[in-house]
């Protein structure tokens, strides 16, 4: 097991800040997702945590310790974008594999890669994006390795087998491992991970376990047959977190007394009022936007 200390990081590319001051700790034996828009700094992020780029500022250490080349025995590595060599077969990569890896189970590999029904007679030139991203998971789980880093590590796959790579992540998980992801499919890491952290610009957004982020607090929502309805009464209430409207449709944020605020959304003229439970989806949209109409926010999510 290895817990990971990403300590305030800094990399830019000429101009441009890919990641600003970021820090988070990665517990060990933890399935933890990164998430962020596109651009955001996550695979940057990977990139410094596996020492494939020369960082500007901070550090990332494993267990406390610094990376060095023994470390990468320890560490395995599902980049977002094919790593695989067109004109070898599976076959050779698992033998290649081997090879490189003292702790890789050629067998667990092949077995991997039946529940995924990828050939491994084929050559990498003859499989699909799907099967290449698991083909890429099948010889990362199969290393036994204490880290596993996945870059959105169920890109292309069919509904079944991106829940062969969660069940996979979460049973690794179970054995000890620390399971770092990204995914664009924010409902896969509600349903794997255990802490998140959300990356907007480059910086640190949000982070904590989606249990306690989500713990207690509702979505009030409304739809009013204008969009020119005035919501100043809820501006000063501190019982708000937030306040959006898009226009005809109202939504407020809040971890109490959800129940009157729908029925002040009612007695306002507003239709299809409902109370819903946070989900990720909407941690993560209030952690990266403004509200849609930023003269009613009362404060930030």
């Amino acid at each position: 097991m290895s817990t990971i200390t990403i300590d305030r990081i800094r990399k830019s590319y000429g101009s441009y800040t890919a990641v600003d001051d970021f820090s988070v700790e990665i517990p060990a034996g933890t399935v933890f997702g990164l998430l962020g828009p596109n651009g955001a700094g996550k695979t940057t992020t990977f990139k410094a945590m596996l020492g494939l780029i020369r960082l500007d500022g901070g550090s990332v250490r494993y267990d406390g310790k610094p990376l060095v080349p023994a470390t990468f025995e320890r560490i395995a590595y599902v980049p977002e974008r094919s790593v695989l060599y067109d004109w070898m077969t599976v076959t050779e990569h698992i033998h290649m594999t081997r090879s490189a890896f003292k702790g890789f189970v050629p067998k667990m590999a092949l077995e991997l890669l039946t529940q995924f029904n990828v050939d491994p007679r084929k050559r990498v030139r003859q499989l699909s994006k799907g099967m290449r991203t698991a083909t890429m998971v099948a010889l990362a789980v199969a290393r036994q390795a204490d880290t596993l880093i996945l870059d959105e590590p169920t890109s292309g796959l069919d509904p079944i087998n991106q829940r062969h790579v969660l069940n996979l992540m979460i049973n690794e998980s179970a054995r000890g491992a620390t399971i770092v992801f990204s995914s664009h499919q924010i409902g896969q890491v509600e349903r794997a991970a255990e802490r998140i952290a959300v990356m907007d610009r480059g910086k640190l957004a949000l982070e904590g376990t989606v249990d306690d982020l989500k713990y207690g607090r509702k979505i009030v929502e409304g739809i009013f047959p204008t969009s020119d309805v005035s919501l100043e009464e809820f501006h000063h209430d501190t019982r708000l977190l937030r306040v959006d409207r898009d226009g005809r449709i109202v939504r407020l944020l809040t971890k109490e007394d959800a129940t009157a605020f729908a029925a002040r959304l009612e007695g306002m003229g507003a239709s299809g009022v409902r109370i819903v439970d946070l989900n990720l989806e909407d941690i993560f949209l209030y952690a990266v936007s403004p509200a849609l109409q930023t003269a009613d926010v009362v404060e930030g999510a």
